[in-house]
């Protein structure tokens, strides 16, 4: 069977994937688990990835969707940490441009602030050169009238002016899917709601795991000569399984962003702000809406839902309020949110914003390797640690020679759009093309932003099967997306379509509504659901959709 990434084929797929062994099996399809099953397939190992959940669902699809190099652990002294995650983002932008945007953003210095007028400058300067940024993207130093104008609704009280650096945009779902769909490309296999239950011994090492299928029930054993414990909030879960959970564990804390419509909160400059306590908060424009966040608070639940809570709304929404006091942001305006849970190690003592992001690697000694912490931006030199260390324990016993790491030079699914100078020329013709097809401008360019060189495949359904499209009740741009989800993005769920592969329960929760039921139908129908299935399907949807609207009181 040729490589195949299709919901359709899940089944076959996971047989496949248990029917010899492996070099390498990825437990987690987080951006961690995602960049290390690539790194390691085009090393050459036999890789294998399974998550218990849809790809990206947890901390992956929650982040503040921001590649970038965390300037405010300067101020915690982890110069090697802003080097290396400000160096990566570059890399990320030239291998993946269609999911990565450059970001101007705004750092206002207010009177007694966190940020001071010389203390911001020279940081700036440093996070410049560690980070090896281009000399048209260096920080700027802007004086009050010119940062007023940069973003008018900002306060005037106390406002000395801003720093002006780059940061990158990212939709860090859709990042997670293309690094795995290009790890599936180069020969990987990568199933879903795969749940590892129980890992397989041999001689008191870890030789496979005992694998059930969290949509049938089926059971299946996998076995690999390597295992690498890449399931974020959850690897301690599975340390516990292998009863090697000693010494450093996990300190989960929650992050929640809120999405509010630019008619309330018109904002046209990305701004990284003082809170009222001192922290700090972002604020960005994105598709006709601004979000806003973190929070960042210790988390005890359970981290598969993570939810917004009133405290945690009114939390932004008073930092909205003391730094653009005009526009009065209320309860009512909040659209959407979402919660993510950060996997960070442990440091005794520390509050939640102060614990390290830095990036640890455990290994027990059955063998099982863990990698946990870390941040988005830096994933692939995460990936290219981790798979270091199982490469060097595989050639020790044996079973081959494996080259060094090559993602810094690999174009991601969808990155073959001629780099990141000549993106918005590649948009430009596919915006022509897709008018050709029956699309408006804006619909097409909309699909070749957020598919980059794959909107050639929903061309191709369009043009084949483009007319079926009023039979489900369905715009040919919607019909073209579902049909590419199912296809070649392995969308087992209504929910994993309208969440993860498209990000409108977060930005565009009205699409949601229109479209939840069409949708439902015609996924129902390719993968044969009964009716009991289907509802079921819609009624998960419709719980996701509460979630991200309605706040728990505590």
């Amino acid at each position: 069977m040729k490589n195949s990434f299709s919901s359709i084929q899940r089944s076959v797929l996971l047989d496949d994937l248990s029917a010899k062994d492996l070099d390498l099996l990825v437990i987690g399809g987080g951006i961690t688990g995602a960049g290390t099953a690539l790194d390691a397939q085009t090393r050459g190992m036999k890789t294998g990835l399974i998550d218990m959940q849809d790809f990206a669902a947890g901390t992956s699809s929650r982040s503040t969707k921001l590649v970038h190099g965390g300037l405010r652990y300067l101020k915690q002294l982890e110069v090697k940490l802003v080097a290396e995650v400000g160096k990566e983002r570059a890399v990320v932008y030239e291998n993946a441009p269609h999911v990565t945007t450059p970001q101007w953003m705004l750092l206002p210095l207010i009177r007694g602030g966190t940020f001071g007028k010389f203390t911001t400058s020279a940081g700036l300067a440093v996070y410049d050169r560690l980070a090896g940024v281009s000399r048209n993207e260096r920080r700027l130093m802007l004086k009050k009238q010119q940062t007023v104008e940069k973003e008018p609704l900002l306060r005037r009280d106390g406002l000395k002016g801003a720093g002006y650096y780059v940061e990158y945009r990212t939709d860090d779902a859709r990042l997670t899917l293309e690094v795995i769909k290009k790890a599936v490309e180069q020969g990987a296999k990568a199933v879903n709601y795969v749940k590892a239950e129980e890992f397989l011994y041999e001689s008191g090492k870890v030789a496979g795991v005992r694998a059930v299928d969290q949509l049938t029930g089926e059971s299946r054993d996998i076995r690999a000569k390597k295992i690498i414990n890449a399931a974020g909030p959850w690897v301690d879960d599975l340390r516990e399984k292998d009863q090697s959970k000693q010494g450093k564990q996990l300190h989960l804390t929650k992050g929640v962003h809120i999405t509010i419509d630019n008619s309330r909160f018109p904002l046209q400059q990305a701004v990284y702000f003082d809170a009222p306590d001192g922290r700090m908060v972002f604020a960005i424009p994105r598709e006709g809406k601004t979000y806003v966040g973190t929070t960042d608070t210790h988390f005890k639940g359970n981290p598969v839902h993570p939810r917004m809570t009133v405290e945690d709304r009114d939390y932004l929404l008073r930092a909205i309020d003391y730094m653009f006091p005009g526009i009065n942001v209320r309860p009512e305006d909040v659209e959407s949110s979402w919660a993510g849970v950060r996997p960070l190690i442990h440091e005794e003592g520390r509050s939640p914003s102060e614990i390290s992001r830095k990036d640890e690697i455990f290994h027990s000694d059955s063998g099982l390797i863990t990698i946990a912490g870390g941040k988005l931006t830096g994933y692939r030199k995460m990936a290219e640690r981790v798979v270091d260390l199982a490469a060097e324990e595989l050639e020790k016993e044996g079973a081959g020679l494996y080259s060094k790491s090559r993602t810094d030079r690999i174009r991601l699914s969808g990155g073959k759009v001629g780099g990141s100078r000549e993106f918005s020329n590649f948009v430009g013709e596919k915006i022509r093309e897709g008018t050709t097809i029956g699309l408006t401008s804006n619909q097409a360019e909309k699909l070749a932003i957020r598919y980059g060189s794959n909107v050639e495949r929903l061309y191709d359904i369009l043009r084949t099967t483009g007319e079926e499209a009023p039979h489900y009740g369905l715009p040919k741009s919607v019909f073209a997306m579902v049909v590419y989800a199912i296809e070649e993005e392995m969308t087992a769920k209504p929910s994993d379509f309208f969440i993860r592969r498209t990000g409108a329960l977060f930005f565009h929760i009205d699409w949601v509504h229109k479209w939840k039921a069409p949708v439902t139908a015609y996924m129902a129908q390719r993968l044969h659901w009964t009716e009991e299935e289907k509802q079921m399907m819609l009624k998960e949807l419709e719980q996701r959709v509460e979630e991200a609207t309605i706040p728990l009181d505590s």
